[in-house]
């Protein structure tokens, strides 16, 4: 799997201004990334999955599990390993009306 650098100068992807947002305040979101034939549930910043998956929607259901727990954000990845969708389950600044 080709590593993802994130750099401040990405300035013009949201999910990625959102990403770098939460690292500087600290928040640990959980991501769901491609290893070969296996999908990994990696808590962000960290360098050890917190736990490998034969299939995304097995990965995805641990990861939803860990992100409603600690109330963060889930990033999940696609086979190319961009950013494909997500999930916030933490407290947003501007919940939506209604």
């Amino acid at each position: 799997m080709k590593k993802i650098i994130l750099r401040a100068s990405a300035k013009t992807n949201s999910q990625a201004r959102s990403y770098l947002s939460a690292a500087k305040r600290g928040k640990k979101n959980q991501h769901v990334l491609p290893s070969g034939s296996e999908w990994k549930v990696k808590t962000a910043g960290s360098a050890r999955a917190t736990k490998t998956c034969k299939t995304q929607k097995e990965a995805i259901s641990v990861a939803i599990k860990i992100a409603k727990n600690q109330k963060t954000e889930l990033f999940i990845h696609g086979r190319n390993g961009k950013i494909r969708e997500r999930s916030s389950y933490g407290r947003d600044q501007f919940p939506p009306k209604g």
